[in-house]
């Protein structure tokens, strides 16, 4: 039996004449309202008859949501910003389920988007518009929430921003809807109305105050832990009850212009806050898990890190060399290491070097991590056929002086690179190795052939990223594990005193404050030249960089040691320790590298009464410590 619709119910019990109706659904057209709103505004019908009619039309019972008192825990659920965009009200919870009054009970969009955001099966009732605004108004805006309350349950009662400056959300989507949905949030986070808005600006100043790059949402069966990267460790922040974490999930996914809808697919999304007169990037990534979806959030500073190369920790010696390669009018250098082991921070040091209006600067990335004044910045997009390889292409046909390519992914990408190299350009990129001998063997994995390897690349820096111990550190005598230890490494050399971490309020109790690079750099002279072109054999092209006065990558790792600036352990956890053998010379006692056939010092051939390759340890004076 076909079910009648509400005018037809309506005439039928002679509740409203035929001409009125026709007359309802013309100015129907017109306003773009429900017929039952428009009876009920013009008081055509008896609103007793109307919701009668309206029960057995929907078959859903009605609710007067005028005067209702909901449940704080049901409004817990829905954030107020969906409720007033979905026009719908919480009322109640029951076990499983959320009852919950709306104007289209049958809006099986809307009902999915309740469930994933309540993790509740929804009990529609439905509801008059006018009066369901009127409750949310006078239900979100009562004292039910209670947010400051919710809120040091799941941060914390130690925890306090109000001493940062204001939050400003801002959209990063030309969509008219996340344009919206970003208004209502900073609406909420003025009203500070509802606790999943005071946990997610909580959540993201915290962040931001204890200078962490990353943020983890992470969901678990019993709560939803929520960690910060500081300093390339992770660290717990706080835990969030179960209750709150569709809520925390949801809002961040609107914010970052997802498909709120969509939780069994990853998806990335984007945006930005202001906190006074800072901008910060976040970019947003979700995975599917067991329990939810997981989120991180990687936080971006807009402004680029204009420092020094002393600043970022570069030996004088390595700092001299990087600026002569800089200053060379063609040829490229490489920057390589892990991911978050400072290679953009480098090249933007050396984009700020060479900056000036003499000279014209081209970047392509993917994506466009600081912005920098006086350069050309171009965004990568696969969609839309814009990859790394046609972008330079296009690059080299705007007469640049240096080209900056992000991150080198294949063999058409570096054959350009390279080619440009050779070509009157200076050129600086990134690769993913281990160190800078690595470098040259993933090139030639990529298959770039030797000769065009030798004659392109200039230099070639390989990085890492240690914690600074925090100015509370204290210095104490090596213990015999220590030594033993710095021998397992390679290095024979002992220091007189270590600093060790303390902790202090300054750095969170864990020691250290801040980090400092750690780097090693390979020149590309004529005898690392000749040992490329004679076939690729790592430790060939190792000696002869070694034997030209490369310092290895521990090396500075060491003497960093030795200095107070960081730890042995920090140096194990990072650095890659390698042993290479070494020998005394006889006649100076001076260590000789295995390319040596001469001692450089003396001029006593090898292996004439060689010393053993590990010398006994040689104490560090006082003074090479601070």
């Amino acid at each position: 039996m076909k079910r009648k619709r509400l005018g037809e119910l309506l005439q039928e019990r002679g509740k409203i004449s035929a001409e009125s109706l026709q007359q309802l659904f013309s100015d129907q057209k017109d306003k773009a309202i429900r017929l039952g709103e428009l009876i009920l505004e013009r008081g055509l019908v008896e609103k007793s008859a109307l919701t009668k009619a309206l029960e057995e039309v929907s078959r859903v019972p009605y609710m007067d949501c005028t005067n209702v008192t909901c449940d704080p825990q049901a409004l817990h659920s829905i954030p107020h910003e969906v409720a007033r965009r979905l026009s719908i009200l919480p009322i109640r919870m029951e076990p499983n389920v959320l009852v919950v009054a709306m104007a289209e009970p049958q809006n099986l969009p809307v009902l999915d988007e309740l469930r994933f955001i309540s993790g509740k099966t929804i009990s529609p009732r439905i509801g008059f518009l006018k009066e369901i605004a009127a409750g949310i108004s006078r239900n979100y805006g009562s004292g039910n929430l209670k947010p400051a309350d919710q809120e040091g349950q799941a941060l914390g009662s130690g925890t306090s921003y109000d001493s940062l400056p204001e939050m400003e959300f801002v959209s990063t989507s030309s969509r008219q809807a996340n344009k919206e949905a970003i208004q209502e949030i900073q609406a909420e986070i003025n009203q500070k109305s509802t606790p999943a808005v005071r946990l997610v600006t909580g959540i993201i100043r915290d962040a931001i105050s204890r200078q962490a790059s990353d943020i983890h949402i992470e969901p678990q069966s019993a709560a939803t832990f929520v960690r910060i990267r500081v300093d390339g460790v992770l660290r717990e922040l706080t835990n969030i009850p179960r209750a709150l974490q569709n809520s925390l999930i949801s809002r961040v996914k609107i914010l970052s212009d997802m498909d709120i809808g969509e939780r069994r697919a990853p998806q990335d999304g984007r945006f930005m806050v202001a906190i006074g007169p800072h901008k910060i990037d976040l970019r947003v990534s979700t995975l599917p898990t067991q329990y939810g979806e997981k989120i991180v959030i990687r936080l971006l500073e807009t402004s680029a890190p204009l420092l020094s190369f002393a600043t970022l920790g570069f030996p004088p010696e390595i700092s001299e060399r990087i600026t002569n390669l800089l200053s060379l009018p063609q040829g490229m250098l490489l920057v390589t290491g892990p991911t978050g082991s400072g290679k953009s921070t480098t090249l933007y040091s050396a984009l700020n070097l060479l900056r000036r209006p003499a000279v014209n600067i081209v970047t392509v990335e993917d994506p466009v991590e600081y912005e920098l004044a006086g350069i050309n910045q171009v965004h990568v997009n696969t969609k839309a056929g814009l990859t790394f390889a046609s972008c330079l292409r296009s690059i080299l046909r705007q007469d640049p002086n240096v080209i900056m390519v992000g991150e080198i992914r294949d063999l058409e990408t570096a054959e350009i690179a390279l080619k440009a190299a050779q070509t009157g350009h200076l050129v600086l990129s990134t690769l993913h190795t281990n160190d800078s001998i690595s470098a040259v063997a993933r090139l030639l994995d990529l298959g770039i052939p030797e000769y065009l390897i030798s004659s392109s690349l200039t230099g070639i820096l390989g990085q890492r990223l240690v914690r600074k111990l925090c100015a509370c550190r204290k210095y104490e005598p090596p213990s015999h594990e220590h030594t033993e230890r710095l021998f397992a490494a390679g290095w024979p050399q002992v220091p007189a005193r270590v600093a060790r971490p303390v902790g202090c309020s300054m750095c969170d109790k864990s020691g250290y404050k801040g980090r400092v690079g750690i780097y090693e750099l390979l020149v590309l002279d004529q005898s690392v030249r000749a040992a490329l072109r004679g076939g690729f054999k790592p430790e060939i092209v190792r000696n002869a960089a070694l034997g030209s006065g490369m310092r290895r990558m521990q090396d500075d790792a060491f003497e960093k040691l030795f200095m107070g600036v960081t730890t042995l352990e920090e140096i194990l956890r990072v650095v890659p320790v390698e042993n290479v053998a070494l020998s005394e010379c006889t006649g100076c006692g001076h260590e000789l590298l295995p390319a040596f056939q001469f001692c450089p010092y003396c001029g006593l051939p090898r292996g004439i009464g060689e010393r053993s390759q590990k010398p006994a340890a040689r104490p560090v004076p006082d003074g090479v410590l601070p």
